[in-house]
Formats: C-alpha cells, sequence, structure tokens
C-alpha cells in the first residue's frame, strides 16, 4: 500500500465531506459538491483528473434529454449492468442531502453517451417507482445482485429525518435510523417491495456493502438509537424466480466494528476496508482485506500504510473509492497555519498497476464520513464546514472559466426546466434569475397559482420588459396563463362622488341666506 499526497487547484472547496466518486471505465468522476452548482459546470459533475499527484476538477456536461440531478451528498451508489455480458455499465444513485439539507427520495441512473479524448457526456435520467418506495435517506447501501438471468437492486439502512407529527423547531433537522427493511427495487420496471427479514433488528447507517453474485454481505454500521458500532456481518441472498423474489437472511461470525469506512476492490475475490471510525472519538486505523473462497468470506487484518503524523492526528477523515484499487482520502487543514487549506488530500493505492477494470463493477460502499453534526461530535455531527472558496478553474481550453461573481441565488430551483411545450433551452446553459443577459435563458416567475419559473426567451419577453419586471414586485403571467390571469381581473373600483352636507351650502361669514327653492334646486343639481 502506498500513500501519496495530492495538492489540489483553487476549487478545492468543492470537495467536502459526502461527496463520490464514480469510475467509467477508468476515468473518474466527481458528484456531490458542497452547495448548488455553478455557472460554469451546471450539471454539478466533474472529470477527476489526477497526473503527477496533482487534481484538476474539469467540467462535465450532460445530453439534452438529460433530467436535472441535484448535488448528493452521502447517497448511496453502486454500479449496474443490465446483464451479466452487458460490457457496458451504469452508475445508480439513490438518496442523499441537498444543499438545502432536504432528503432525497428519488433514483437517478447515469451513462455514458459520448466520450472523446477531450471530454464525456453523460446521459441522467429519473427513476419513478412503485410500490415499497423508500423514504429519503442518507448514509445508506444500494446494490445490485443477478439471479437466474434477471438483476435486481438491494437497499438497506440510512438516516432519514424524524416523522414530521414530531418535528419542532428545536428539533426540525433531528435524524433517526431508519427501519431494518430491505427493498428489492427493479431498475426496469420501477417496481420496490419491502422485506422484514428478523435477523435485521437495527436500521444501520454508513455500513459497507459488498454485491456478489446473488447475495450481499452487510458489514459494521452506526446504530444512532444506541449509538454503537456492532461487530455484525449479515448475508442477504436473493433468489429470482419466475414467481416473487425469495430474499433470506444469515448473521454470519467474524465481523467488525467500523463505521463510514471505504471499499476497494484489488482482484476478483479480494477487496480492502480503509478509514472509518471504531469509537465516536476515535479513528481506526487498522485495514482490512476481505478474500471469497468457494462462497467463503474471510476477513483479516493487513499491513498499515505509512499513516502520516496529520492524519495519525486528525479527528475526522473522509473519502471515496476510485476504483483500480484506489482511494481519495481527505483530512482537515491545519488551523493552526496562518494560511491553511480548508483539507489536505492523499492517494492511497492498495492494488498493483495491473489490475483489470472490468472485475471492479461490482464493489460498492458509503463512501464518505458520516455526517458529523447529528449526534455524536465527530463523524455524526453537522457538516464539518471549513471556510473556504472556489475561485477559479485552472483547466484546459475546452473548458469555461470557474468565477464565482458570475453566482445568483442558486438555492430555491432547479437549472434544467422546460417552462412550455416549446421549451427548447440547452439544459447544459446557466440559467440566472431576473437576468438582461438574454443571450443566456433568464427566468421570470409566473405569478399563477402556486407560481412557477418559465426562461424569458421562451415567453419571447424584451429585454425592457425583462428590466422592468426585475426590478420591483410586479406580477408576471406566462404565456399559457396569460389569458387565466386577465379573466380573473375585474374592473378598478370608482369612487362615488361626494354629496355635499346641507350645512355646507351655507357658506360661513357670507351673510347669504340660501332660500328653500334654492335648497331643492341644488339637492336636484348634486343628486
Amino acid at each position: 500500500m502506498s500513500l501519496q499526497m495530492v495538492t489540489v487547484g483553487n476549487n478545492i472547496a468543492l470537495i467536502q465531506p459526502g461527496f463520490s466518486l464514480m469510475n467509467f471505465d477508468g476515468q473518474v468522476f466527481f458528484f456531490g459538491q458542497k452547495g448548488w452548482p455553478k455557472r460554469s459546470c451546471p450539471t454539478g459533475v466533474f472529470h477527476f483528473d489526477i497526473k503527477h499527484n496533482h487534481l484538476k476538477l474539469k467540467p462535465a456536461v450532460f445530453s439534452k434529454d438529460s433530467c436535472y440531478l441535484p448535488p448528493l451528498r452521502y447517497p448511496a451508489t453502486c454500479t449496474f449492468k443490465g446483464n451479466l455480458e452487458s460490457e457496458k455499465h451504469q452508475y445508480i444513485i439513490h438518496g442523499g442531502k441537498t444543499p438545502n439539507n432536504e432528503l432525497s427520495d428519488k433514483i437517478y441512473i447515469m451513462s455514458v453517451v459520448c466520450k472523446n479524448n477531450k471530454k464525456v457526456t453523460f446521459r441522467c435520467t429519473e427513476k419513478d417507482l412503485v410500490g415499497d418506495v423508500p423514504e429519503g435517506r442518507y448514509g445508506h447501501s444500494i446494490d445490485v445482485v443477478y439471479s437466474r438471468g434477471k438483476s435486481v437492486g438491494v437497499l438497506f439502512g440510512g438516516r432519514s429525518y424524524i416523522p414530521s407529527a414530531q418535528r419542532t423547531t428545536e428539533k426540525w433537522n433531528s435524524v433517526a435510523d431508519c427501519l431494518p427493511h430491505v427493498f428489492l427495487v427493479d431498475f426496469e420496471f420501477g417496481c420496490s417491495t419491502s422485506y422484514i427479514l428478523p435477523e435485521l433488528q437495527d436500521g444501520l447507517s454508513f455500513h459497507v456493502s459488498i454485491a456478489r453474485n446473488d447475495t450481499i454481505y452487510i458489514l459494521g454500521g452506526h446504530s444512532l438509537a444506541n449509538n454503537i458500532r456492532p461487530a455484525n456481518l449479515y448475508r442477504i441472498r436473493v433468489d429470482l424466480p419466475l414467481g416473487s423474489p425469495a430474499v433470506n437472511c444469515t448473521v454470519m461470525p467474524g465481523g467488525i466494528s467500523v463505521s463510514s469506512a471505504i471499499l476497494t476492490q484489488i482482484s476478483n475475490d479480494e477487496f480492502v476496508i480503509v478509514g472509518g471510525y471504531q469509537l465516536e472519538n476515535q479513528k481506526r486505523m487498522v485495514c482490512n482485506i476481505i478474500s471469497f473462497e468457494d462462497n467463503k468470506m474471510e476477513i483479516r487484518e493487513m499491513e498499515t500504510p505509512d499513516w502520516t503524523p496529520d492524519i495519525k492526528h486528525s479527528k475526522i477523515w473522509f473519502g471515496s473509492n476510485m476504483g483500480n484499487g484506489t482511494i481519495f482520502l481527505g483530512i482537515p487543514g491545519d488551523n493552526k497555519q496562518v494560511v491553511s487549506e480548508a483539507f489536505y488530500f492523499y492517494t492511497l493505492k492498495c492494488a498493483e498497476d495491473d489490475v483489470n477494470e472490468d472485475q471492479k463493477t461490482f464493489t460498492n460502499s458509503q463512501t464518505s464520513t458520516e455526517d458529523p453534526g447529528d449526534s455524536t461530535p465527530f463523524e455524526d455531527s453537522e457538516e464539518f464546514c471549513f471556510s473556504a472558496e472556489a475561485n477559479s478553474f485552472d483547466g484546459d481550453d475546452e473548458f469555461d472559466t470557474y468565477n464565482e461573481d458570475d453566482e445568483e441565488d442558486e438555492s430555491e430551483t432547479g437549472y434544467w426546466i422546460t417552462c412550455c411545450p416549446t421549451c427548447d433551452v440547452d439544459i447544459n446553459t446557466w440559467v440566472p434569475f431576473y437576468s438582461t443577459e438574454l443571450n443566456k435563458p433568464a427566468m421570470i416567475y409566473c405569478s399563477h397559482g402556486d407560481g412557477h419559473w418559465v426562461h424569458a426567451q421562451c415567453m419571447d419577453l424584451a429585454e425592457s420588459t425583462l428590466i422592468h419586471l426585475s426590478e420591483g414586485s410586479n406580477k408576471y403571467y406566462c404565456n399559457e396563463h396569460v389569458e387565466i390571469a386577465r379573466a380573473l381581473q375585474t374592473p378598478k373600483r370608482v369612487l362615488p362622488l361626494k354629496k355635499p352636507p346641507l350645512k355646507s351650502l351655507h357658506k360661513k361669514g357670507s351673510g347669504k341666506i340660501i332660500t328653500p327653492a334654492k335648497k331643492s334646486f341644488l339637492r336636484r343639481l348634486f343628486d
């Protein structure tokens, strides 16, 4: 095992605990930045390019038929092939936290549609689920098993917000363990079914999961209710006959107590576990190798790398599997320094260079430290926020320059919106609010009903109109709702003429007396 320090450009602030890495044919991509995507990279996915121990994040693009993918941290990810013979694999992304601290319950499928020497184009599709739909969660696992020529996803564990009826102002973001249910998800038809297995008593979070053929192994994890990291090892086997699936669970000996560990595959039958925590305030510095032979699983300790003093003394660490038997690690910067980075990063190589990438398509685990502020002082408390800003991408010419000054308030809506039936806005273009940059698809708010966002260029708004609408609190109705809005409008109320009181008809101090005949004439005049 070899440990190397990695230098990062000015975009270092994008890398925070909870991110994920995806390996497509040897190319690694970063997903799950802290905060909403920026103007120069609305997809929020970056090519994770490390050369000569220097890291560059290069913005990636999505195809026009992609859905919007929010930056999700602490999601469950895994690779997926339609069948074992398929050469191409996809990534499944489920759950995770949004920058608004909301929990996602959606499933996204990431695939490569175009690849050349300079850039990769992704397609992201959202999969709707029916049946027993898992609630939004984070810190869980999703894996794919294959049985009798069929495949199905297996989802387990995680944390979710406490039920809405129990949420108060003081406990609004309090989380609890999800129920220890096992969900089988059919990615072809979008069906989800929940199973209750008596062997699973706790809804473990930040555990390690390994999928092999028709079996999932669940190792370690953290129980928030008991604040323990039980040394449990579960084997969940899924049989997919023509009828209903059969799911059974076996408790196996030889587990280890660890949470938030990172898993990487070094050969067809060997995996390495690195990092994690053995106590709420103590990192687990021991590494383990997991070997499979004739359906038997063996866990043993292995020689640890030469950890640097900074790694040994840091209270937290986090990271993700890069594939090819390599792990990306991060630790907090030294706050004692006058000028200090938010985080320092390392690559840990656990395998030789000639490992076949095709052998690594079934490596799955939660790939970052637990969410520190929900309970314990370290990995379970609110995420560690070290103040640092991303300034610019020192990338190649084919990539846009990242400029933080380009930012607007982007936390209230997505970027990729089909605002009307004829909307043809390129989803890879950043969408500003109330902007006069009509060469970019500015957005304006339609006030009909609960309101929705539309593109100014799709509504054929002139620049002067857009400026007028953006300056004040004027209501605007899009092309589809303008007629409805007009129908709702009523004529302005006309105030009636005030009748002067009779006593005012006698001018004070005039000395003139108005006769009854004049009074009668004046009444008719004013009436």
